[in-house]
């Protein structure tokens, strides 16, 4: 059984919070199977409504009078004995049910029960539910396992993961052999990915083929959504998907629209990229015109790199045979592409928003974040000249953007060069934001009252 770190999420979560908790991500990313999970352990009596499979459901919530109302109807339908402050009643497919929002408030508001939902395309059908009912519902976001996931399910011990956590905290080399046995690891992560049926089936069968024949089912799937959930754009949307692969193999990995069409103009394509970003199946990283924070406030709308959601979604639109290459560190194989959408995937995973920095003058910056409120320049190196980067050593000189720190990402072993740290490309999964104390203030009103 795959541990998930939303386990533990849902586990406080329900111990602090007395609100709904709306759970989005991607399809095929573990959504339904952690909730049940959560749902079947936490708690005496748990309940699910899935209203694509009971569309008769639906009626539950359609003029209800009152709150009164709902919960009668509520148990009515689940012909179950609800127990009051012990049970989980679990909405999945919620998109099919929009008045959901609505009595959600009232539910909570009634305080008998706790509920959870989740749902398809949820970026795409209910982008109105991030803000409503505001106090009454949160939302989490859910990714494929990140690379620290990824490991746990293969059997690494939490040993030795707070081992190397140590050398991250310290800057210091992690033990050799440790350290290379995390880059087998890693280059494996490159091809199974962290979807979580994949990342199933290896550990069922160790058969790289079955797991790239479980990935183009996921592929065949979203495609499927693509044409069923936006008919009107379906082929503009399905050939920018197509293009992700050779558009990252290519030089400089922007994507470019005149490989669309020659004579495009972003404007008319612009919902097409939003419908991939919001449904959760690729990742912008938008170029900024200075590395200066907020890095929101110098962020270019039409100028981008588009990544796929997923590392092994990736590997698996690639030519067969490309697995096995990988894992032997096959010299011949641009790994530029794929080394770069780890780190998307893991820092987007993270919760960090993805920018690039591109300037003729300076050169360009694959990742610029912001972390902890100061900005952090992440490069990423696949082969042996790591240090060679002359964009970010221009960029750490220039006084005007006073960066106190870079990260190179890299296969080799943890090294500290005045600002710039050279770390193995699996310390990603420390790469997180930190807990800051609360900033209080209190003003003083003496003589105003």
């Amino acid at each position: 059984m795959i541990k998930r770190d939303v386990d533990q999420y849902f586990e406080l979560f329900y111990q602090k919070q007395n609100k709904a908790l709306l759970v989005t991500g991607a399809r095929q990313t573990g959504k339904t199977f952690s909730i049940r999970r959560f749902g079947n352990t936490h708690f005496d009596c748990f309940v699910e409504i899935n209203f694509i499979n009971s569309p008769e459901a639906v009626s539950i919530f359609s003029n209800a009078k009152d709150r009164n109302d709902l919960l009668l109807r509520l148990s009515a339908y689940t012909q179950r004995s609800l127990i009051k402050g012990k049970t989980l009643i679990f909405f999945d497919e919620v998109q099919e049910c929009k008045d959901i929002v609505t009595a959600i408030k009232f539910l909570v508001e009634e305080g008998s029960y706790r509920y959870i939902l989740s749902g398809s395309l949820l970026g795409v059908e209910l982008n109105d539910l991030r803000s409503v009912p505001v106090g009454y519902m949160d939302v989490k976001e859910m990714f494929p396992l990140d690379f620290k996931e990824f490991i746990e399910a293969l059997g690494i011990g939490e040993h030795v993961i707070s081992s190397v956590q140590k050398a991250w905290e310290h800057f210091a080399p992690v033990d050799e052999f440790i350290h290379h046995k995390l880059m087998d690891l890693f280059r494996l992560y490159l091809i199974v990915g962290g979807m979580p049926a994949a990342v199933q089936k290896y550990l069922d069968t160790n058969n790289l083929r079955e797991v790239m024949f479980e990935q183009r089912a996921i592929i065949r799937l979203y495609k499927k959504d693509i044409s069923k959930y936006d008919k009107e754009h379906k082929f503009r949307i399905e050939e920018i998907f197509d293009l992700i692969p050779p558009e990252l193999n290519a030089k400089n990995k922007r994507f470019i629209l005149k490989n669309l069409n020659e004579n495009v103009k972003f404007s008319r394509y612009e919902n097409s990229f939003l419908w991939l970003s919001n449904a959760g199946v690729a990742l912008p990283v938008y170029n900024i015109d200075e590395p200066v924070a907020p890095l929101k406030f110098s962020r270019s709308r039409n100028l981008f790199k588009l990544f796929q959601n997923d590392i092994g979604l990736l590997a698996s639109q690639y030519a067969d045979g490309i697995q096995l290459r990988i894992l032997n560190n096959d010299r011949d194989i641009n790994f530029g592409s794929v080394y770069e959408n780890v780190v998307a995937q893991e820092l987007h995973a993270h919760g960090f928003d993805l920018y690039y920095f591109n300037s003729k003058k300076q050169g360009e910056l694959d990742f610029v974040i912001e972390r902890n409120g100061v900005v952090l320049p992440v490069e990423v190196k696949s082969g042996k000249d790591y240090f060679r980067h002359n964009a970010l050593n221009s960029v750490m000189q220039n006084a005007d953007y006073g960066i106190p720190q870079a990260f190179v990402l890299c296969n080799n072993n943890v090294e500290k060069r005045g600002k710039i740290v050279y770390l193995p490309m699996y310390m990603l999964m420390f790469v997180r934001q930190t807990e800051t104390a609360p900033a209080l203030y209190k003003i003083d009103l003496a003589g105003l009252q």
